[in-house]
Formats: structure tokens, C-alpha cells, sequence
């Protein structure tokens, strides 16, 4: 059983997480820094990643930051240049997203393009500059699209959310399909409501409270929840998994209608 567990280490890799100033990126990128891998944060501005970098050097960790913005194509090869100096990605977390609420008629094309641009587009932009480093390289690796459970099912207010999110889940089994020749596994992870300081207080109102009553576990999810998963999906434990989509919902996608 130890050499089972084993395989869920990172020892030796390296890994990128985009949007890793906040929220679930920072959160993955101290997990996969535990687990042994050396950690590039990524995001528009370097200097929000400070505190990220040192939390994880506090711990023992190492980790560097780099800008990128990942709905600029320019920018993505750039931020892999900058890193592939250190060594080119085995993991790498698709994290970066936005969101823009309000009902869909109230929608503009501005937001639309936003959305889809950072969620869809970038994640886009990300795998496949990954993957060409990593076939440039000779060697495989593993590439984590966070979506949601939104790309499966839907919820008022977020159309063009839950729309790019579809568009990820469609697009890790496409690349999955494309780069299995090459040993690069491509999965998505699909959280369901996940308590972080961007979304705490209306997960605190009665708004919240009412769509807490819907999950079946009738709890949100805490960011641990989320270590196991992405740990099986970014590790040797998950060498076999390719085009799989990983809910960690709490049931949620199971729920009645």
C-alpha cells in the first residue's frame, strides 16, 4: 500500500498554475507543492503572486511567479519561454476564470467575449502551448482544465459562465483524443460550489442557504476537498486516466431536477 500512495507524490515535477493569485489556484499550487513538485504561479500581474511564492518557500516549497494572460496568445508563449528556462511544465493546472453575473438578456457582447475569452480561449491558448513544449521535450505530462460542474449542468444568471465551461469539458476529451500518442494526458476537474473569499458572503446569505438546501450532502465544498482529485489527476495515481471529467460536488450533478 506505501508504493500506492507513492504514486500520488511529485517529487522531480514541475508544475504551472494559472490564475494563482487567489481562490482555488493559490490553494492548488500550495498542494501540489506539498506533494513534492516544483510550482510556477502564473497571472496577469507577477507581483500578486508574491505572497503565494513565499507561503510555499515557508513550507519548504519551491515555487517561482510569471505573468500571463491567458486570453493573449503572445503572452501564453512568452510566460513559457520565461518558464521553460527552469524547465519545461509536467503538470499543468488550468485554473485561470472569470465570471460575470447577471441574467442572460442582460448579458452584452463585452461580457460574453470576457468570459469565453478567459475560460474557454485561455485554457485553450494554455494546453496547447503546454503540449507543444512538452512534445518539443520528447516527454509527456499531465494537464488539469478546471471547469465545473456549470459546463454539465446550468444555473440562472451565469449563461456565458457555464457556457465556457461546457466548451472546456468538450475540449479536454478533444485534446485527450490528440495527445495520447505523445503520453500527455489531458482531464478536467469540476468543482461544485467551493467556499472561497471570492464567493464566501453570498454562500453566507439566504440566497446561499437556499441553494446549499439543494445539495444533496448539504454542505459547499471546502478547498481540501479539492486535493485528493487534482492529486489523482495531476500524479503517476491517475496514469491511466485520460478524457475523464472528475466532479467533487457533494452529489450535486445527481440531484433531483
Amino acid at each position: 500500500m506505501t508504493g500506492a500512495l507513492d504514486r500520488f507524490g511529485l517529487q522531480g515535477r514541475l508544475a504551472l498554475v494559472t490564475g494563482a493569485s487567489s481562490g482555488l489556484g493559490r490553494h492548488f499550487a500550495q498542494v501540489l507543492a506539498f506533494a513534492g513538485a516544483r510550482v510556477a504561479v502564473a497571472a496577469r500581474r507577477a507581483d500578486r503572486l508574491l505572497d503565494v511564492v513565499q507561503a510555499i518557500a515557508a513550507q519548504g516549497g519551491e515555487a517561482r511567479a510569471f505573468a500571463l494572460d491567458v486570453t493573449d496568445d503572445a503572452s501564453v508563449r512568452a510566460c513559457f519561454d520565461a518558464l521553460c528556462a527552469w524547465g519545461v511544465p509536467d503538470v499543468v493546472v488550468n485554473n485561470a476564470g472569470v465570471t460575470v453575473a447577471r441574467p442572460a438578456l442582460e448579458q452584452t457582447e463585452a461580457d460574453f467575449d470576457h468570459v469565453l475569452g478567459t475560460n474557454l480561449k485561455g485554457s485553450w491558448l494554455v494546453a496547447t502551448e503546454a503540449a507543444r513544449r512538452m512534445v518539443a521535450a520528447g516527454r509527456g505530462g499531465s494537464i488539469v482544465n478546471v471547469a465545473s460542474i456549470l459546463g454539465e449542468r446550468v444555473a440562472g444568471g451565469v449563461a456565458p459562465y457555464a457556457i465556457s465551461k461546457a466548451g472546456v469539458i468538450q475540449a479536454t476529451k478533444a485534446l485527450a483524443l490528440e495527445l495520447a500518442r505523445h503520453g500527455i494526458r489531458v482531464n478536467a476537474l469540476l468543482p461544485g460550489y467551493v467556499a472561497t473569499e471570492l464567493n464566501r458572503d453570498f454562500l453566507a446569505s439566504p440566497a446561499g442557504e437556499k441553494l446549499r438546501a439543494r445539495i444533496p450532502s448539504r454542505r459547499f465544498g471546502r478547498l481540501a476537498d479539492l486535493d485528493g482529485p487534482l492529486l489523482l489527476l495531476a500524479s503517476d495515481a491517475g496514469a491511466a486516466m485520460s478524457g475523464a471529467t472528475l466532479a467533487v460536488d457533494g452529489a450535486h450533478l445527481v440531484s433531483s431536477l
